[in-house]
């Protein structure tokens, strides 16, 4: 007579145990990987943002003052137009994109096709979700119109790429020069910041100190697409895609396109005029925040504020 051989197995129950187990240990850890590769993403935005500030530095060594938020011989189009990331290529190892520009022709001019189209990496933060290239939208007002901080206006919180034409394809950036404090539909041409139309600062002109004041700051793509090439009069919100104004705090639910903000949790990364980048979270005091982003108001910042 033979001994029957017992069966091993899971029964049922077990099964789902583990089950229930392992959808458990994944819902911890998850979390813990999504913050720990946004993490990482977090620390190369502020490595670009180094270089940029060096490249800031670097151009200012060179020329003796900082680059123009953009170059306008013709102030009514903005045109040529070139801005101040385009100027310090050469100061970013971006040299091949830098020969494709002619400086002398408009961002918009035909044989631009290939620099509108390069997309320089450490323009790019790693966290913000919108694609290297997007189409730019056209507009008819070029950038005078615009209904600033009235609540009532719900144009203000639109896409600005979100519209019926679009001109062509173009490179994004996430960083783009503080204007100030000022709107920048007023005057396109006197910001109370470091970058404007044909501004020209130095170093000097910081009388609020290097430490104190802001130079570049973050912008995601949630409004639209900001860009490194300069300013083309025939977009929808031309000038601001170059340069931004703190009419609101970094990451404001009721901020503008031409307002700063990221898709880090909280605020944004900015570069001060030392060349040192800070994160500024949504909960600074505004006039904090506007303190920071003026150039000659000599006010006092003390670091824990911000």
């Amino acid at each position: 007579m033979t001994a029957k051989r017992e069966q091993s197995g899971f029964t049922l129950v077990e099964v789902l145990v583990v089950i229930a187990i392992i959808g458990m240990l994944i819902g911890i850890l998850l979390p813990a990987v999504q913050a720990a590769r946004e993490g990482a993403r977090r620390v190369s935005c502020q490595n670009n943002q180094h270089q940029i500030g060096v490249a800031l530095h670097n151009y200012h060594s060179a020329f003796r003052q900082l680059p123009s938020g953009w170059i306008a011989a013709d102030k009514d189009h903005f045109e040529p137009g070139w801005a101040w990331g385009a100027a310090i290529l050469p100061q970013l190892e971006a040299s091949a994109a830098f020969g494709q520009i002619d400086f002398s022709l408009a961002v918009g001019d035909q044989v631009h096709r290939r620099a509108r189209e390069t997309s320089v990496e450490a323009y790019v933060c790693p966290t913000d979700i919108m694609d290297n290239l997007f189409f730019i939208g056209a507009g008819d007002d070029h950038g005078h119109d615009h209904g600033h901080g009235d609540p009532e206006d719900h144009h203000d919180n639109e896409n600005v790429d979100q519209v019926e034409h679009a001109l062509y394809r173009i490179a994004k950036s996430n960083y783009v020069g503080v204007y100030g404090t000022k709107d920048i539909h007023e005057d396109l041409y006197e910001g109370d910041g470091l970058f404007y139309g044909n501004s020209r600062h130095r170093f000097r002109d910081i009388l609020d100190g290097l430490s104190q004041t802001l130079m570049i700051g973050e912008r995601s793509g949630r409004l639209g697409g900001s860009v490194w090439h300069g300013v083309i009069h025939d977009a929808n919100q031309p000038a601001a895609r170059v340069i931004g104004a703190a009419d609101h705090v970094p990451n404001d639910d009721h901020g503008h396109f031409e307002d700063f903000g990221s898709y880090h949790s909280d605020g944004a990364q900015f570069v001060l005029s030392d060349g040192s980048v800070k994160f500024i979270t949504k909960f600074i005091d505004l006039e904090i925040f506007h303190a920071l982003t003026t150039r000659a108001n000599k006010e006092v910042v003390v670091v824990s504020d911000f």
